[in-house]
């Protein structure tokens, strides 16, 4: 008995030491796998957007600057211990684009200069009374400013415009509060404190507006812009891969979203909503550096993009035709091939010509609607009403050709076919569950998950049904486009847009995909016009 435990013991420790040794070689893999696969991730992040690599350099150049507080003797002799606001300033504020520091720049420093003024005005209240009233007073006054600052949060324009600013006054006024009960020179804390602040404030937005800006107004400009060209490109090979040689089998293997131009085309304007209300906000802080100096209309381009998110939904049912379990034949879809791919490419050059209007700042076409678009839809509503046959069935057309003295007759042998059918269906199910009650659960469990594909196709649906379903999605882009057009060209009426002249639609947008930075929601900008 304790030769076997004894081999038993060994046999394990034999198991956990071959264990033991994969691990080590597993963790000597990827540790050997690590500087080369940390290299590459850092030249690709750099490679998509050069401008994070202008960023960092700013943020380094910004520290440096503020560390002299503390290197220089002079300056810190008259700032002090306070010279790590400055350094935090720099951390907190100095953001991506100059929308977004000059956003919380202002309001960092609103919030330090209220709260310190109010601070002092409690202070020198409660040193009027003896020191027990003065503790009163300043508990009292921290719960009565502190329950009323974090309610104004709640208040939607307070929450979108100042939020971080109420959060800085709730900390700037308690710290210099509770401090004034214990200090006695606080005065000075609190000059120096703000002094502090309002240098990092003040270099970061230096660095923002003058060193290599990039405009949060013009990022919302493009990414307007490639989302128009996102979506003109997933309609078209939407339909190119619909009418392609070649089925898509069932079990094959979707391709990756990464990969798949259709998906990525309208993944940015199903994500846009978030990004564009924030680069919207931050737009709204930056100066008027425009030719003429007007306030820009933000909020119109964030109307836009909810429009072009309504004009997504449809691309994306659209996609979902491609991978149906239940296709029409490649032969059928041949029929309407032409027409598709003719609407499709006319839905298309509308959506390109309002990408290039916005893109140049001009007002659209008054062609944007052309003839072609009306043909393309006619034609297609032609090639359907020719093959009536494959929507509606042969009984069907049979009945409707017949007089109208026959319609009751013809009604009747419509609708006991389809009862014969429902039958047929009803005893197929009867018959099937009986033999699932004579077999083991397992069988059961195998057999189950083919009932609805059988019932399915037991019923004789049409062939060109699913064809119908991406015809209809697809006329329902062209009647979409209306909404899109009005938005853009009020977009131009509020942006003074130049107005258009022949030879503009010339112009091919060549739109390349905007580079989103993950933790800040920005795209590329080199400023606006």
């Amino acid at each position: 008995m304790v030769a076997k435990l004894v081999d038993t013991a060994v046999l394990e420790m034999a198991v956990m030491g071959e264990k033991m040794k994969k691990r080590m070689k597993i963790i000597g893999e990827k540790a050997k796998m690590f500087p080369s696969k940390t290299w590459k991730t850092t030249w690709k992040v750099g490679r998509e957007d050069p401008r994070r690599v202008i960023h960092a350099l700013k943020v380094g150049f910004s520290l440096t600057l503020v560390s002299l507080l503390y290197l220089l003797e002079p300056l810190f002799k008259e700032i002090g211990q306070s010279a790590i606001w400055a350094v935090m300033t720099v951390v907190l504020v100095l953001e991506f684009t100059a929308g977004a520091t000059l956003c919380k720049g202002l309001n960092r420093a609103l919030g330090t200069l209220l709260a310190g003024l109010l601070a002092f005005l409690v202070e020198y209240i409660s040193e009027a009374s003896g020191r027990v009233f003065q503790a009163l007073f300043i508990g009292a006054a921290l719960f009565v400013i502190g329950a009323a600052a974090t309610y104004m949060r709640f208040i939607p324009y307070i929450k979108k415009n100042y939020d971080y600013g109420v959060v800085i006054f709730l900390l700037t006024f308690n710290l210099i509060t509770v401090s004034s009960y214990r200090v006695d020179n606080v005065l000075k804390i609190a000059h120096d404190r703000f002094f502090a602040i309002a240098i990092g404030c003040t270099i970061c937005l230096l660095m923002s507006l003058l060193v290599f800006p990039h405009w949060s107004g013009h990022d919302l400009h493009e990414s307007t812009v490639f989302k128009l060209q996102g979506l003109a490109d997933s309609i078209q090979a939407c339909v190119n891969e619909y009418f392609k040689e070649g089925v898509i089998h069932e079990n094959e293997d979707i391709q990756s979203s990464s990969e798949d131009p259709i998906y990525n085309g309208y993944k940015a304007v199903l994500d846009s909503k978030s990004t564009d209300e924030t680069l919207a906000l931050q737009a709204s802080w930056e100066p008027r550096h425009s030719r003429y100096c007007h306030r820009f209309p933000w909020q119109q381009y964030v109307k836009v993009g909810a429009v072009l998110r309504q004009f997504g939904y449809t691309v994306v049912a659209l996609h979902g035709c491609l991978r149906t379990e239940i296709q029409t034949p490649l032969s059928i879809r041949a029929m309407f091939k032409d027409p598709c791919i003719r609407l499709a490419a006319e839905v298309s050059k509308v959506l390109i010509e309002l990408a290039n209007s916005i893109k140049n700042r001009r007002h659209c076409s008054p062609e944007i609607l052309s003839d072609h678009l009306h043909e393309a839809l006619q034609d297609l509503n032609t090639a359907i009403k020719s093959q009536p046959k494959l929507f509606l069935g042969s009984d069907a057309v049979a009945a409707a050709s017949k007089k109208p003295g026959k319609k009751n007759s013809s009604s009747e042998t419509t609708l006991s076919s389809v009862k014969t059918d429902s039958s047929a269906l009803l005893e197929w199910k009867n018959k099937g569950a009986s033999a699932e009650q004579s077999k083991e659960p397992s069988d059961r469990k195998v057999l189950r998950p083919q009932l609805s594909k059988i019932a399915i196709t037991s019923l004789e649906f049409s062939e060109a049904l699913p064809f119908a379903a991406f015809a209809s999605l697809l006329v329902e882009t062209a009647a979409k486009l209306d909404h899109v057009i009005e938005e853009v060209e009020e977009l131009g009426r509020l942006a003074s847009f130049k107005e258009y002249r022949p030879g503009d639609d010339e112009i091919v947008i060549t739109c390349e995909k905007p580079r989103v930075d993950v933790t800040r929601n920005h795209l590329p900008s080199d400023g606006v016009d």
